[in-house]
């Protein structure tokens, strides 16, 4: 499998965020990776462009729907919750 059958996802600020999310994706089944260029977190300082979420290009609506995105999570939060029923 190459590198570029993989996507970036989603990009955090720190790395409990992108953590927490991919053991939500990993407990869902989509296997998911994170990369940072901060030298392995010992120089958090180093990282420029956050923190990356990568996942496999055919997992993206699956993604989407266990972690939610901005229709079904306006607020931004890692945490995913159910939509409003719209009766």
């Amino acid at each position: 499998m190459s590198f570029s059958e993989f996507v970036v996802f989603r990009t955090y600020l720190n790395h409990i965020e992108a953590d927490l999310a991919k053991t939500v994706l990993d407990a869902a089944g989509i296997e998911s990776f994170i990369r940072s260029d901060d030298c392995g977190g010992m120089r958090p300082h180093l990282w420029m462009a956050g923190i990356e979420l990568l996942i496999h290009a055919e997992d993206v609506a699956k993604a989407d729907e266990v972690l939610g995105n901005e229709a079904t999570n306006p607020n931004g939060a890692t945490i995913w919750e159910t939509p409003p029923n719209i009766d």
